[in-house]
Protein backbone atom coordinates (compact mmCIF):
# COMPACT_ATOMS: atom_id res chain seq x y z
CA UNK A 1 0.00 0.00 0.00
CA UNK A 2 1.57 3.41 -0.83
CA UNK A 3 2.52 5.91 2.40
CA UNK A 4 0.93 8.36 3.12
CA UNK A 5 1.37 12.25 2.75
CA UNK A 6 1.60 14.77 5.15
CA UNK A 7 -1.52 16.25 6.69
CA UNK A 8 -1.19 20.05 5.79
CA UNK A 9 -2.82 20.86 8.24
CA UNK A 10 -0.34 20.26 10.55
CA UNK A 11 2.13 21.83 8.70
CA UNK A 12 3.79 25.24 10.27
CA UNK A 13 3.58 28.62 8.22
CA UNK A 14 7.75 27.87 7.28
CA UNK A 15 7.16 24.39 5.98
CA UNK A 16 3.73 24.80 4.18
CA UNK A 17 5.09 27.39 1.32
CA UNK A 18 7.60 25.06 0.52
CA UNK A 19 5.39 22.04 0.36
CA UNK A 20 3.01 23.99 -1.54
CA UNK A 21 5.79 25.31 -4.13
CA UNK A 22 6.97 22.01 -5.21
CA UNK A 23 3.90 21.16 -6.99
CA UNK A 24 5.33 23.89 -9.46
CA UNK A 25 1.73 25.91 -9.78
CA UNK A 26 2.85 29.07 -8.19
CA UNK A 27 5.59 29.33 -10.72
CA UNK A 28 2.92 28.84 -13.73
CA UNK A 29 0.33 31.28 -11.75
CA UNK A 30 2.94 33.53 -11.75
CA UNK A 31 4.45 33.35 -15.51
CA UNK A 32 0.47 33.55 -16.40
CA UNK A 33 0.44 37.11 -14.75
CA UNK A 34 3.65 38.12 -16.26
CA UNK A 35 2.27 37.00 -19.86
CA UNK A 36 -0.87 38.90 -19.24
CA UNK A 37 0.75 42.12 -18.42
CA UNK A 38 4.20 42.36 -20.81
CA UNK A 39 2.63 39.93 -23.65
CA UNK A 40 5.30 40.21 -26.65
CA UNK A 41 5.57 44.09 -26.37
CA UNK A 42 6.95 44.45 -22.90
CA UNK A 43 5.89 47.56 -20.77
CA UNK A 44 5.93 49.83 -23.69
CA UNK A 45 5.35 52.85 -20.86
CA UNK A 46 8.34 52.49 -19.21
CA UNK A 47 10.24 51.84 -21.87
CA UNK A 48 9.60 55.08 -23.66
CA UNK A 49 10.20 56.87 -20.13
CA UNK A 50 12.54 54.59 -18.40
CA UNK A 51 15.90 54.28 -19.38
CA UNK A 52 17.38 50.68 -19.97
CA UNK A 53 19.61 50.70 -17.67
CA UNK A 54 18.11 53.07 -14.83
CA UNK A 55 18.02 51.59 -11.11
CA UNK A 56 15.04 52.29 -8.68
CA UNK A 57 14.56 51.55 -4.84
CA UNK A 58 10.84 50.72 -3.47
CA UNK A 59 9.30 50.23 -0.06
CA UNK A 60 6.05 47.78 0.11
CA UNK A 61 3.90 49.74 2.19
CA UNK A 62 0.84 48.48 4.22
CA UNK A 63 -2.14 51.10 3.42
CA UNK A 64 -4.45 49.82 5.94
CA UNK A 65 -4.22 47.34 8.85
CA UNK A 66 -3.55 43.87 8.15
CA UNK A 67 -2.74 40.12 8.55
CA UNK A 68 0.51 39.90 6.21
CA UNK A 69 0.13 36.68 3.16
CA UNK A 70 2.46 36.41 0.25
CA UNK A 71 5.87 37.03 1.67
CA UNK A 72 7.09 33.70 0.74
CA UNK A 73 6.56 33.80 -2.95
CA UNK A 74 8.48 36.85 -3.02
CA UNK A 75 11.73 35.78 -4.67
CA UNK A 76 10.00 33.13 -6.90
CA UNK A 77 8.00 35.94 -8.03
CA UNK A 78 10.55 37.83 -8.79
CA UNK A 79 12.72 34.85 -10.83
CA UNK A 80 9.27 34.41 -12.79
CA UNK A 81 9.88 37.97 -13.97
CA UNK A 82 13.60 37.11 -14.18
CA UNK A 83 13.87 41.12 -13.08
CA UNK A 84 17.21 42.21 -11.93
CA UNK A 85 15.83 43.25 -8.68
CA UNK A 86 16.57 41.80 -5.08
CA UNK A 87 14.42 41.89 -1.96
CA UNK A 88 15.45 43.19 1.01
CA UNK A 89 15.41 41.06 4.55
CA UNK A 90 11.74 41.95 6.09
CA UNK A 91 11.12 42.66 9.47
CA UNK A 92 8.16 40.62 8.95
CA UNK A 93 6.81 37.43 8.29
CA UNK A 94 3.87 35.51 7.14
CA UNK A 95 0.95 35.77 9.93
CA UNK A 96 1.97 38.94 11.23
CA UNK A 97 -0.25 41.60 11.86
CA UNK A 98 0.96 44.71 10.69
CA UNK A 99 -0.31 48.15 10.61
CA UNK A 100 -1.23 51.19 8.07
CA UNK A 101 1.87 52.51 7.31
CA UNK A 102 4.36 49.58 7.83
CA UNK A 103 7.25 49.46 5.95
CA UNK A 104 7.45 45.79 4.92
CA UNK A 105 10.25 45.36 3.34
CA UNK A 106 12.67 47.06 0.23
CA UNK A 107 13.35 46.14 -3.39
CA UNK A 108 16.23 47.73 -5.49
CA UNK A 109 17.67 47.09 -8.85
CA UNK A 110 16.79 47.77 -12.43
CA UNK A 111 13.45 50.21 -12.53
CA UNK A 112 12.30 48.89 -15.71
CA UNK A 113 11.99 45.32 -14.27
CA UNK A 114 10.84 46.91 -11.00
CA UNK A 115 7.96 48.64 -12.49
CA UNK A 116 6.96 45.48 -14.94
CA UNK A 117 6.85 43.39 -11.46
CA UNK A 118 4.50 46.25 -9.59
CA UNK A 119 1.51 45.33 -10.37
CA UNK A 120 1.40 41.28 -9.96
CA UNK A 121 3.62 42.10 -6.45
CA UNK A 122 0.96 43.76 -5.30
CA UNK A 123 -2.13 42.05 -6.25
CA UNK A 124 -0.21 38.92 -5.06
CA UNK A 125 0.10 40.65 -1.65
CA UNK A 126 -3.24 41.99 -1.49
CA UNK A 127 -5.61 39.44 -2.65
CA UNK A 128 -3.24 36.99 0.32
CA UNK A 129 -3.25 39.52 3.21
CA UNK A 130 -7.09 40.04 2.35
CA UNK A 131 -7.53 35.73 2.89
CA UNK A 132 -5.45 35.84 6.00
CA UNK A 133 -7.23 39.15 7.64
CA UNK A 134 -10.58 37.01 7.17
CA UNK A 135 -9.13 34.31 8.38
CA UNK A 136 -8.03 35.96 11.44
CA UNK A 137 -11.29 37.19 11.93
CA UNK A 138 -13.05 33.77 11.76
CA UNK A 139 -10.42 32.53 14.33
CA UNK A 140 -11.01 35.51 17.06
CA UNK A 141 -14.82 35.40 16.27
CA UNK A 142 -14.64 31.64 16.63
CA UNK A 143 -12.56 31.44 19.79
CA UNK A 144 -14.60 34.15 21.96
CA UNK A 145 -17.21 31.96 21.45
CA UNK A 146 -15.68 29.24 23.40
CA UNK A 147 -15.52 28.74 27.44
CA UNK A 148 -12.56 29.49 28.92
CA UNK A 149 -10.44 26.24 28.51
CA UNK A 150 -12.50 24.63 25.77
CA UNK A 151 -10.20 23.13 23.08
CA UNK A 152 -10.95 25.15 19.87
CA UNK A 153 -11.66 23.69 16.82
CA UNK A 154 -9.43 23.71 13.91
CA UNK A 155 -10.36 26.01 11.39
CA UNK A 156 -10.55 24.47 7.46
CA UNK A 157 -10.35 26.22 3.74
CA UNK A 158 -11.76 24.29 1.38
CA UNK A 159 -11.66 23.87 -2.53
CA UNK A 160 -13.86 26.93 -2.96
CA UNK A 161 -10.99 28.95 -4.33
CA UNK A 162 -10.23 31.15 -7.51
CA UNK A 163 -9.09 28.96 -10.44
CA UNK A 164 -5.39 28.72 -10.45
CA UNK A 165 -4.94 30.55 -7.24
CA UNK A 166 -5.53 27.46 -5.05
CA UNK A 167 -2.30 26.74 -3.46
CA UNK A 168 -1.52 30.46 -2.31
CA UNK A 169 -5.15 30.90 -1.41
CA UNK A 170 -4.60 28.04 0.69
CA UNK A 171 -1.21 29.47 2.15
CA UNK A 172 -2.75 32.36 2.86
CA UNK A 173 -5.43 30.85 5.16
CA UNK A 174 -2.29 29.05 7.38
CA UNK A 175 -1.33 32.83 7.31
CA UNK A 176 -4.30 33.57 8.81
CA UNK A 177 -4.68 30.94 11.70
CA UNK A 178 -6.55 29.20 9.87
CA UNK A 179 -5.53 25.12 7.96
CA UNK A 180 -5.40 23.52 4.68
CA UNK A 181 -7.48 20.83 3.65
CA UNK A 182 -7.09 18.95 0.29
CA UNK A 183 -5.53 20.48 -1.81
CA UNK A 184 -7.05 18.90 -5.00
CA UNK A 185 -9.63 15.81 -6.46
CA UNK A 186 -5.78 13.86 -6.26
CA UNK A 187 -4.38 14.21 -2.84
CA UNK A 188 -7.02 12.55 -0.33
CA UNK A 189 -10.32 11.01 -0.65
CA UNK A 190 -13.96 12.72 0.26
CA UNK A 191 -16.80 10.48 -0.22
CA UNK A 192 -19.49 13.10 -1.02
CA UNK A 193 -23.41 13.03 -1.30
CA UNK A 194 -22.89 12.73 -5.01
CA UNK A 195 -20.95 9.88 -4.49
CA UNK A 196 -23.28 7.70 -2.47
CA UNK A 197 -26.59 9.23 -4.27
CA UNK A 198 -27.52 5.41 -4.76
CA UNK A 199 -26.13 3.92 -2.21
CA UNK A 200 -29.00 2.02 0.67
CA UNK A 201 -28.65 3.10 4.24
CA UNK A 202 -27.83 -0.66 4.50
CA UNK A 203 -25.20 -0.69 1.94
CA UNK A 204 -23.68 2.34 3.14
CA UNK A 205 -20.94 0.94 5.32
CA UNK A 206 -20.05 -1.71 2.75
CA UNK A 207 -19.63 1.02 -0.14
CA UNK A 208 -17.47 3.06 1.77
CA UNK A 209 -15.10 0.26 3.23
CA UNK A 210 -14.65 -0.68 -0.59
CA UNK A 211 -13.86 2.74 -2.10
CA UNK A 212 -11.79 3.69 1.49
CA UNK A 213 -9.47 0.25 0.57
CA UNK A 214 -9.16 0.55 -3.32
CA UNK A 215 -8.34 3.89 -2.86
CA UNK A 216 -5.40 3.80 -0.45
CA UNK A 217 -4.03 0.96 -2.49
CA UNK A 218 -3.55 3.08 -5.57
CA UNK A 219 -2.37 6.19 -4.53
CA UNK A 220 -0.60 8.09 -1.30
CA UNK A 221 -3.33 9.86 0.02
CA UNK A 222 -3.48 12.92 2.81
CA UNK A 223 -6.69 11.24 4.42
CA UNK A 224 -10.43 9.35 4.16
CA UNK A 225 -12.74 11.47 4.88
CA UNK A 226 -16.53 10.41 4.53
CA UNK A 227 -19.38 13.13 4.31
CA UNK A 228 -22.82 12.41 5.69
CA UNK A 229 -26.21 14.21 6.13
CA UNK A 230 -27.80 12.09 8.91
CA UNK A 231 -27.20 11.09 12.25
CA UNK A 232 -28.41 7.64 10.22
CA UNK A 233 -25.17 7.43 7.92
CA UNK A 234 -22.98 8.22 10.96
CA UNK A 235 -24.41 5.42 13.19
CA UNK A 236 -23.66 2.91 10.08
CA UNK A 237 -19.82 4.23 9.89
CA UNK A 238 -18.98 2.81 13.42
CA UNK A 239 -19.02 -1.00 11.90
CA UNK A 240 -16.19 -0.07 10.16
CA UNK A 241 -13.03 -1.67 11.12
CA UNK A 242 -10.73 1.00 12.64
CA UNK A 243 -8.21 2.82 9.65
CA UNK A 244 -10.44 2.81 7.01
CA UNK A 245 -11.36 6.30 7.38
CA UNK A 246 -9.94 9.09 9.10
CA UNK A 247 -12.37 12.00 9.44
CA UNK A 248 -16.25 12.49 8.84
CA UNK A 249 -17.90 15.64 7.14
CA UNK A 250 -21.40 16.52 9.19
CA UNK A 251 -23.06 18.33 6.12
CA UNK A 252 -25.22 20.74 6.80
CA UNK A 253 -25.68 19.76 10.52
CA UNK A 254 -27.53 22.32 12.77
CA UNK A 255 -25.23 22.96 16.32
CA UNK A 256 -27.91 20.50 18.22
CA UNK A 257 -27.38 17.26 15.50
CA UNK A 258 -23.61 17.98 15.56
CA UNK A 259 -23.70 17.67 19.31
CA UNK A 260 -25.38 14.33 19.05
CA UNK A 261 -22.80 13.23 17.19
CA UNK A 262 -19.83 14.70 18.94
CA UNK A 263 -21.63 11.74 21.72
CA UNK A 264 -21.73 9.46 19.42
CA UNK A 265 -18.25 9.77 18.35
CA UNK A 266 -17.01 9.80 21.64
CA UNK A 267 -18.67 7.01 23.04
CA UNK A 268 -18.25 4.87 20.06
CA UNK A 269 -15.12 6.02 17.90
CA UNK A 270 -12.82 8.32 19.84
CA UNK A 271 -10.31 8.68 17.46
CA UNK A 272 -12.40 9.47 14.97
CA UNK A 273 -12.22 13.14 13.47
CA UNK A 274 -15.70 15.21 12.74
CA UNK A 275 -15.50 17.82 10.66
CA UNK A 276 -18.71 20.53 10.21
CA UNK A 277 -19.31 22.16 7.12
CA UNK A 278 -22.33 23.53 5.35
CA UNK A 279 -23.69 27.26 6.29
CA UNK A 280 -20.79 28.36 8.06
CA UNK A 281 -20.41 32.59 8.62
CA UNK A 282 -19.44 34.72 11.34
CA UNK A 283 -22.87 34.59 13.24
CA UNK A 284 -23.11 31.19 13.29
CA UNK A 285 -19.35 29.81 14.21
CA UNK A 286 -19.33 30.21 17.55
CA UNK A 287 -22.18 28.06 18.27
CA UNK A 288 -20.79 25.52 16.15
CA UNK A 289 -17.71 25.65 17.88
CA UNK A 290 -19.25 24.92 20.81
CA UNK A 291 -20.57 21.60 19.67
CA UNK A 292 -17.24 19.64 20.53
CA UNK A 293 -16.52 19.00 16.72
CA UNK A 294 -12.84 18.64 15.90
CA UNK A 295 -12.50 20.84 12.78
CA UNK A 296 -14.64 23.66 10.33
CA UNK A 297 -14.54 23.69 7.38
CA UNK A 298 -15.50 27.66 5.77
CA UNK A 299 -15.51 28.06 2.09
CA UNK A 300 -15.96 32.09 2.48
CA UNK A 301 -11.96 32.17 3.99
CA UNK A 302 -11.63 32.60 0.39
CA UNK A 303 -14.56 33.05 -1.92
CA UNK A 304 -15.45 36.03 0.32
CA UNK A 305 -12.15 37.62 0.80
CA UNK A 306 -11.41 41.47 -0.01
CA UNK A 307 -7.86 42.35 -1.08
CA UNK A 308 -5.90 44.30 1.11
CA UNK A 309 -4.21 47.66 -0.35
CA UNK A 310 -0.84 47.37 -0.26
CA UNK A 311 1.99 49.74 -2.36
CA UNK A 312 5.20 50.27 -4.00
CA UNK A 313 6.72 53.90 -2.84
CA UNK A 314 9.75 54.84 -4.29
CA UNK A 315 12.33 54.98 -1.50
CA UNK A 316 14.11 58.25 -2.12
CA UNK A 317 16.80 57.95 0.51
CA UNK A 318 18.19 55.06 -1.34
CA UNK A 319 17.12 55.47 -4.78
Amino acid sequence: MPQSLPDLATLAIADLYPELSATGLPRRLFELARDEDLAVAGDVTTRACISEDATLAVNLVAREDATLAGLACIDELIDAFAAEITANPSPFVDGDRVTKGDVILGLHGNARGLLALERTLLNTIGRLSGIAMLTALYKRTMLSALPDGAPAPVLVDTRKTTPGWRVLEKYAVRCGGGAAHRLGLHDAMLIKDNHLANVALDDFASFVRDAATKARHATPLRFVMVEVDTLDQFRELFTLESGIIDMVLLDNMTPGLLREAVTLRNTTAPTLTLEASGGVNLSSIGAIASTGVDRIAVGALTHQATSVDFALDADLAHS
